[in-house]
């Protein structure tokens, strides 16, 4: 598989991205700056972790803007994967692909740090190398993570099966534990936890290997059949 890795001003985990596609899982990987409207030739996007445009107003607010955002829409309706950590979630949740709201954390405090995480379904194309229930160790880096939203969409996440992640002990107040959720259709992931800072043993853990080796194998999967 293709992936473009998105860059904004801000962003700091995009190398990161890069490395984990590129040298950790051996696929291809491109920087597709903010200013560009075109994804054509990628079979997936990558949005990073950072904090695009210095987090003005709010996570996330300005960067859906961005040119290059209408064309992750656009890519994403096709049904194509797209996957956002951290602050990449938090742009999926205000261009409205991902439901929900990101606050602050509970204590009003920056957190950075291993956490565990349980894979709440297997059955997406995000976490099918994971075994039901699996605990996995991922690191996070945020300082709003805390993830909400209203009764209706909850029970809307748990009866679809779209919380794919949960936190073992919550670190930052999130509905639910939630630490990771899909759209309905499956395609679209958004998670809090940096899964390409463990892809590794130098770095501390292989467990996020396992969420982008189930991208390609599923994504790869979804591709053919929708050729």
């Amino acid at each position: 598989m293709k992936f473009a890795v998105i860059v904004f001003p801000g962003s700091n985990c995009d190398l990161d991205m890069y490395h984990a596609v590129k040298d950790a899982l051996g696929e291809e990987a491109e920087y597709v700056f903010h200013t560009e409207t075109s994804l054509e030739g990628y079979d997936g996007v990558l949005l990073p972790g950072g904090f695009s445009y210095g987090d003005y107003l709010r996570c996330g607010a300005i960067a859906r803007f961005s040119p290059i955002m209408e064309e992750v829409k656009r890519f994403a309706a096709e049904g194509k994967t797209v996957l956002g950590v951290c602050n990449g979630f938090q742009i999926l949740v205000e261009a409205g692909l991902l439901p929900g709201v990101l606050h602050r954390n509970n204590g009003l405090k920056f957190m950075c740090r291993t956490v565990e995480l349980k894979v709440e379904n297997t059955k997406t194309r995000f976490t099918s190398d994971y075994l039901p229930g699996e605990t996995i160790s991922i690191p996070i880096a945020h300082g709003e993570g805390n993830y909400h939203c209203d009764d209706a969409t909850y029970a809307m996440l748990q009866t679809n099966g779209q919380i794919a992640f949960t936190y073992v002990d919550n670190p930052n107040g999130s509905r639910g534990d939630i630490a990771g959720i899909t759209n309905k259709a499956g395609n679209v992931l958004g998670m809090m936890p940096h899964p390409e800072r463990a892809v590794e043993l130098l770095t501390g853990g292989t467990d996020g290997l396992k969420l982008f080796t189930s991208l390609v194998k599923q994504g790869a999967h979804h591709a053919k059949t929708t050729v």
